[in-house]
């Protein structure tokens, strides 16, 4: 019997969407205070240690729920952890 290649429709329930950034050493951020007031701004340069996966600090790693809206993979960094992001240079 000759095989047929056709196209068929099945339900599946997506449940994580994971998202891969290579940023190329051009990562920026912003760091904010409770105030809305921005306090520390990176225009460019390498991932900051603190962000989720084996990022070689050229990728942004994230694992998002999308029922949610959360970041699976999130982990909140220490105060140590940002204070070496602002102190780098």
């Amino acid at each position: 019997m000759p095989a047929i290649a056709m196209k068929k429709e099945v339900q599946i329930e997506a449940k994580v969407l994971k998202v891969h950034c290579k940023v190329s050493d051009m990562f920026t951020a912003s760091l904010v205070d409770q105030n809305g007031d921005e306090i520390f701004d990176q225009e460019d340069g390498y991932v900051p240690g603190f962000m989720p996966g084996d990022h070689y600090g050229d990728y942004v790693i994230l694992d998002i729920d999308l029922d949610t809206g959360k970041i699976l993979n999130w982990k909140p960094p220490t105060a140590k952890a940002i204070e070496e992001w602002i102190n780098r240079d």
